[in-house]
């Protein structure tokens, strides 16, 4: 039985469903993903699944929201007034903007609503607050060497 181990990559597919079972994300359209285990590239308990796997194998994984994408955040939530956005692209809900925040690191912001005088932006993931399954099948072992 092979199983892969820390510093091995990893060749897996798999699919992202919300609680309520919403596909959110899949390897279908993007192609099967390489991972390195032990790199912190991907959620804990994914590693710790694919440590017990061999290739061919399958396994749903859940994950609690804290340990997701972590709780949704009030104040993370913004008013923006409009003069302080570029005229082009209009803004609308959905559009993802680039901002900085007070310690200097980069935060994506989603618009959730637009009005006349402001547009407000949501820098939650999209998955903050949201409990996680990924249904995962190991399609490759690369030992390290």
């Amino acid at each position: 039985m092979t199983t892969p181990n820390n510093g091995d990559t990893v060749t897996i597919d798999y699919v992202l469903r919300r609680g309520d079972g919403e596909i959110v994300g899949n390897t279908q359209e993007t192609g099967p993903q390489q991972v390195t285990l032990g790199q912190g590239e991907i959620f804990p308990q994914i590693e710790q699944a694919l440590t017990d796997m061999e290739v061919g194998g399958e396994k749903s994984v859940e994950i609690e929201s804290d340990n997701a994408f972590g709780p949704r955040r009030d104040e993370l939530v913004i008013d923006i007034p409009r003069e302080n956005l570029p005229p082009e692209p209009a803004p609308q809900p959905g559009m993802a903007m680039q901002a900085q925040q007070p310690d200097g690191q980069p935060l994506t912001l989603y618009i959730v609503e637009v009005g006349e005088q402001s547009v407000k932006a949501d820098g939650n993931h999209p998955l903050a607050g949201e409990d996680i399954t990924f249904d995962i099948t190991l399609r490759e072992i690369q030992q390290a060497a």
